[in-house]
């Protein structure tokens, strides 16, 4: 009886990891996409990028810094290279800081502007 007690509470461990675990997952790959987003669509200038990441994190409950983004343009491609440490309560009473990195490049759209949109660099 005892062994299937613990047992049961080692398994609800593990899923309780899992899905704590999967969540963060699932809000960095929204974020991700985001910011894909942006850089495609609303960025003007790498600082304005910069402020629309930092922006999004805030929308996302992360903790996102200015000094953990490196932005660069090339022609038409942003690289975009950042990180952020969300701390993870992976068992009750321990937390653990897990990183997600993210690195893109990201083609700005090439098409027409609408009247009122940003001006593209070139």
């Amino acid at each position: 009886m005892i062994k299937r007690i613990v047992k049961l509470a080692i398994v609800a461990l593990l899923a309780n990891a899992v899905y704590r675990v999967g969540v963060e997952y699932v809000t960095y790959i929204k974020f991700r996409d985001a910011i894909r987003d942006a850089a495609m669509f609303k960025a003007r200038t790498a600082d304005d990028l910069r402020a629309r990441i930092v922006a999004l994190a805030d929308d996302y409950d992360l903790p996102q810094d200015n000094d953990d983004i490196q932005i660069s343009l090339d022609e038409r491609v942003w690289h975009i290279d950042g990180s952020y440490r969300k701390p993870i309560e992976i068992v009750p009473k321990f937390e653990y800081a897990w990183p997600f990195p993210y690195s893109l490049e990201v083609v700005m759209s090439a098409g027409a502007t609408l009247p009122g949109g940003p001006i593209r660099p070139r």
